[in-house]
């Protein structure tokens, strides 16, 4: 046990992305979308899998420029027993605070916070650092080099990941996803460099996200600077261009894939 015990672990976090018409879907590359079900029942099923926690993105609601249906996102916190954040739409404190009063123990900024950093400053004022993420998804730019894309892709920033994440820190964000739009759904492993190149410009946790394929993609993310990893198609997906399917790895598959190989 106390050999367990000083096992490092990293946070595993499944991410569900839901449409405006609140259907759990999966992008490729933040564009084609798949219908995967209902987010309630995809809930259920890793409250009984020891999920470290999850994160639920609303794509839409910053590009219908609406906020957060916080009805919707109720039923599914209501039915979650372990820790949520979200993210979409989020464009005031209030709305920030409704959500904590709805049990989720984090807010996820991204369109709102590249253009008010004053938002994640107040959030973060308020209700501390730790509940302040900010999700930055970002591309190559055809010319070379990378640029944080807001509105679930659509809007330039013209910002470089490391830039915008140094912005977001400076604003108050206690921790900063970075999201590769490349690998969205590509099953192609993470972006490394990039992962490194943020995590050695900040001193808050990074979450790589956008390309897992397997539980031998979390080991090379965390080594290169990654406090957690987080996927979305790995877990709704029986494989690459198979089914459906609920899932995520056992206790003692990512003590022998991950945690043990972290020490």
């Amino acid at each position: 046990m106390a050999g367990l015990s000083r096992m490092r672990r990293i946070r595993v976090i499944p991410v569900l992305t839901i449409d405006r018409e609140r259907r759990l879907v999966k992008t490729v590359a933040f564009g084609k979308r798949t219908y995967i079900g209902d987010p309630i029942n995809a809930v259920r099923i890793f409250n009984t899998k020891m999920v470290d926690e999850i994160l639920l993105l609303d794509i839409d609601a910053s590009v219908d420029g609406r906020g957060p249906s916080f009805e919707a996102i109720g039923d599914i916190v209501e039915e979650a027993f372990l820790p949520m954040g979200y993210g979409g739409g989020i464009r005031s404190v209030d709305d920030a605070a409704q959500l904590f009063r709805l049990g989720l123990e984090k807010v996820v900024l991204s369109s709102e916070a590249l253009a008010n950093p004053g938002l994640v400053t107040a959030i973060a004022e308020r209700f501390g650092a730790q509940a302040v993420a900010v999700s930055l998804p970002y591309a190559k730019k055809l010319l070379g080099g990378q640029q944080v894309l807001t509105k679930s892709g659509k809007s330039k920033t013209g910002h470089a990941p490391v830039e915008a994440a140094k912005a977001m820190v400076a604003a108050g964000a206690g921790e900063i996803i970075l999201y590769s739009i490349d690998r969205d759904g590509k099953w192609s492993g993470y972006d490394l460099a990039t992962v490194t190149a943020v995590a050695e410009a900040i001193d808050v946790p990074v979450v790589a996200c956008g390309g897992a394929a397997g539980l031998g993609d979390f080991l090379p993310a965390v080594q290169s600077g990654a406090s957690a990893v987080a996927a979305s198609s790995l877990f709704v997906y029986r494989a690459q261009n198979q089914g459906v399917l609920i899932s995520y790895p056992d206790e003692a598959d990512l003590k022998e894939q991950l945690f043990q190989k972290l020490n």
